[in-house]
């Protein structure tokens, strides 16, 4: 089994989540945008009439200050988005983004207020922003409020925002998955490993009916089984030594007497769940890189044991060994993408080691692969 293989062209990576605000201008956003706008400043102008009871009687002005100054601020920050922050920001740092955005709501609470105010004095025919601004105490109390609403319905936006990415982030994670299953499960169906195993069971359907009907066996087995493996996150320990024996009698009618194997899977290990199609790399990398450079060929022998409260997997073959490997292409499913599957189940619980194998049992390769039971 040799250490290099190359990996096979992966589903691509979960792209890095956009800052929530930067989100594009569509027609079905500033539509949906816009009515949550109008009915928070309708919201907004109805407290403000429960606040001051005599003011009951000019509620249409109320009415159209509180939506020209909120459609205001809500203009000017949509106007400006975009140039501050980019049509898709990617955040060089959180804080940069984070201020750079508290500089945008800022302005377009300045702008928006006076430029709402301005629509409300033309409506009521009055001069309500030269009114506040000679009343400091009236002036500080629509500043504090006008801050009050738009960090609300800021904040409100952002959770929008931040849920629908997060729900956007997970929809990629599922696609990944999707095609890492694809993945998966083409590699498994090897086409050359197929041909030769039908282009040898035609040979045998003249020369040994019941040694070809046996092999068509193991390899509707083999199928069937690596179709339900793709589609499923964990199988039975027992299935999966099942699967490699399956395999292996099927590398047999090709290699022969050259390919011997052994398996040793406690019984009280049999149910115990594994992501499935895990060792199957390793037995393949045993044969293409371990046994079949060597000429007389070698013995494979894949082990099972619980050693220190995790489920212990070891893929040994007398072949060449590490060093002796011929450099070669690899497997489309090789070890990093082994590893791949490994950190994304079990993070830093589990782990795959190759190592040379005592020369005392013949040499070769070891492969052990640790995961929590």
């Amino acid at each position: 089994m040799a250490a290099i293989v190359t990996p096979s062209k992966t589903a691509p990576p979960i792209a890095p989540p956009q800052f929530p605000f930067a989100r594009p201008h569509t027609r079905e956003n500033v539509i949906r945008h816009g009515i949550q706008v109008g009915v928070f400043n309708c919201v907004l102008a109805l407290l403000q009439l429960i606040a001051g009871a005599e003011r009951w009687r000019d509620w249409d002005d109320v009415l159209v200050y509180s939506n020209a100054i909120g459609f205001g601020i809500w203009g000017f920050i949509e106007l400006f988005r975009i140039p501050l922050l980019g049509e898709a920001a990617q955040p060089r740092s959180r804080g940069s983004d984070l201020a750079r955005y508290m500089v945008l709501v800022c302005g377009g609470v300045i702008g928006g207020w006076i430029v709402g105010s301005f629509v409300g004095d033309l409506y009521c025919g009055c001069h309500q922003m030269a009114s506040i601004m000679g009343q400091p105490n009236r002036l500080r109390t629509a500043i504090i409020f006008s801050v009050v609403a738009a960090t609300v319905a800021t904040y409100f936006f952002y959770s929008r925002a931040r849920d629908m990415l997060q729900r956007e982030r997970i929809a990629q994670a599922e696609r990944d998955a999707t095609m890492a299953r694809l993945a998966l499960l083409q590699s498994q169906l090897e086409p050359h490993m197929l041909f030769n195993t039908l282009a040898n069971l035609r040979v045998l359907i003249g020369l040994d009916p019941a040694r070809a009907q046996a092999m068509l066996d193991r390899l509707i087995a083999f199928l069937r089984a690596t179709l339900t493996a793709s589609r499923t996150q964990a199988h039975a320990l027992g299935a999966e030594f099942e699967r490699l024996d399956d395999y292996l009698q099927l590398m047999a009618v090709r290699m022969g007497p050259r390919l011997q194997t052994s398996f040793d899977l406690p019984d009280e290990l049999r149910d115990t769940p594994v992501p499935p199609l895990l060792l199957q790399p390793l037995v393949e990398n045993s044969i293409q890189h371990g046994l079949e450079p060597k000429v007389e060929g070698g013995r494979i022998e894949v082990s099972a044991r619980r050693e220190a409260g995790q489920l212990v997997l070891r893929v040994r073959d007398t072949g060449v060994g590490l060093e002796a490997a011929p450099a070669s292409n690899g497997t489309r499913f090789g070890l990093k993408q082994v590893r791949e599957r490994l950190q994304t189940l079990h993070g830093d619980a589990a782990s795959l080691e190759l190592e040379p194998a005592a020369q005392a049992d013949g040499g070769g390769t070891l492969a052990t692969l640790r995961l929590p039971v």
